[in-house]
């Protein structure tokens, strides 16, 4: 008969299985805890902020030189329209259009053969007069003769005293015939020189020496003192156009004041540069000559005209640029770089670093640009280090690692505008 072991386990008693069970449950949940402590605390260490990398720069303090911009237009310093001063048909155009012309230089011709035809009947009427003229003189000559010779005669009673009041007459008549025939020959002789001026009207002329622009009457037709045949401007010096605010025009004043000069009366050294439309920068200067005399009232801006050099004319009226003129010095300005200003929902803001290297919010007021840099007229303090990049991924009270932004070069350029 062969005998069947039964396997530890069965042999356990009854009674103990129960403890058994609960200590490996005990375990588990022991391991269970222990092992989720170790995970937490790794999850704790991990979630620590780490110093992000920023650039940062200085707020500096300088003097700044501000500079006011105003668009400009261009128009010749004299304009001339060249209209006739007599009426007839135009036979010749004796200049180039758009080419430079002298003073006094001959542009149209007109038909002088009506004219030169006037000139001839004038001096002819010149001689008929003076002819009258030799005849009333040898008139009063006869009567003063006549005058002398009775004069004794009456005294002595040899003729009647009639006969002398009627030689008296006849001399007074001879005077007066002489007078009116003097007088006929002065016309006639101003009717000569009116025709000559008339025939020399015929050559239309330039007043002033310039460019002349674009005939507006061709040959043949005919033409009277109502006509306008062409334009002459005169565009060495050219003046330059534009208008500022009153408050700019304060500050030019006075600037032009500070430089010993009066911009009212046009003689002031105060500097003008002007931007052509490329965006080239003319490379002369220019000078204020002409204030007008009131602020227009619809928009509050008052017309100043310049003046500036145009060797070659290049420059042409109506041109357009920018005209730039320095109207201050701001002393001791903060200058903030514009790469570092946020604005949020209107308010400017910037990043600023302090000793413990943690971030900072900060609201700024801005003033005028000046080149690459905003001139900041509060919230921050010369020296203060603020961040000029990563300033969307910063939050105030953060900690960053700074390190000093690669130096701009600082750029004198004129603000273009104010806050």
């Amino acid at each position: 008969m062969q005998q069947h072991h039964t396997p530890q386990l069965a042999r356990t008693p009854a009674h103990r299985l129960p403890v058994f069970v609960s200590a490996l449950a005990l375990f588990v949940l022991v391991s269970g805890i222990t092992t989720g402590c170790s995970t937490s605390g790794a999850s704790t260490k991990t979630a620590a902020p780490m110093a992000m990398p920023v650039s940062v720069t200085e707020v500096r303090q300088a003097d700044v030189p501000l500079r006011g911009e105003w668009v400009a237009t261009l128009d010749g310093y004299v304009n001339a329209q060249i209209q006739p001063q007599v009426s007839g048909y135009l036979v010749e155009q004796s200049y180039r259009e758009g080419s430079p012309v002298a003073k006094d230089q001959v542009l149209f011709q007109i038909d002088p053969r009506p004219f030169q035809a006037m000139v001839d009947q004038a001096e002819a009427q010149v001689e008929q007069a003076k002819g009258q003229l030799a005849q009333a003189e040898a008139q009063r000559g006869l009567a003063q003769i006549n005058l002398k010779r009775d004069t004794p005669l009456a005294e002595a009673r040899a003729i009647a005293q009639s006969q002398l009041d009627s030689d008296k007459q006849q001399a007074a008549q001879a005077d007066a015939s002489v007078a009116a025939a003097q007088a006929a020959v002065g016309a006639a002789e101003a009717a000569v020189t009116t025709a000559k001026l008339n025939l020399g009207f015929t050559h239309v002329r330039s007043l002033i020496g310039g460019v002349a622009g674009q005939a507006t009457i061709q040959v043949g037709n005919l033409v009277s003192p109502q006509s306008v045949l062409t334009s002459v401007s005169q565009l060495d010096p050219i003046k330059v156009y534009f208008s500022i605010s009153d408050a700019e025009y304060l500050a030019l004043v006075a600037r032009a004041r500070q430089q010993g000069g009066d911009l009212l009366s046009g003689r002031s050294d105060l500097a003008l540069t002007l931007t052509l439309a490329d965006g080239g920068k003319y490379p002369h200067t220019g000078h204020v000559v002409f204030v007008d005399r009131q602020m227009n009232q619809q928009t509050g801006a008052i017309r100043i005209a310049a003046s500036f050099p145009n060797p070659g004319n290049v420059l042409r009226p109506g041109q357009f640029g920018r005209v730039t003129a320095e109207t201050e010095v701001r002393h001791g300005a903060l200058l903030v770089p514009q790469i570092a200003v946020q604005e949020l929902q209107g308010i400017e803001q910037v990043y600023t670093v302090g000793p413990d290297d943690h971030v900072h919010v900060v609201n700024v007021t801005l003033g005028p640009q000046f080149g690459t840099d905003w001139i900041v007229n509060g919230g921050v303090r010369a020296g203060d280090r603020v961040i000029t990049d990563n300033l969307q991924k910063l939050r105030d009270g953060s900690p960053v690692s700074p390190h000093e932004a690669a130096e701009a070069p600082v750029a004198g350029a004129a603000p273009t505008g104010g806050r």
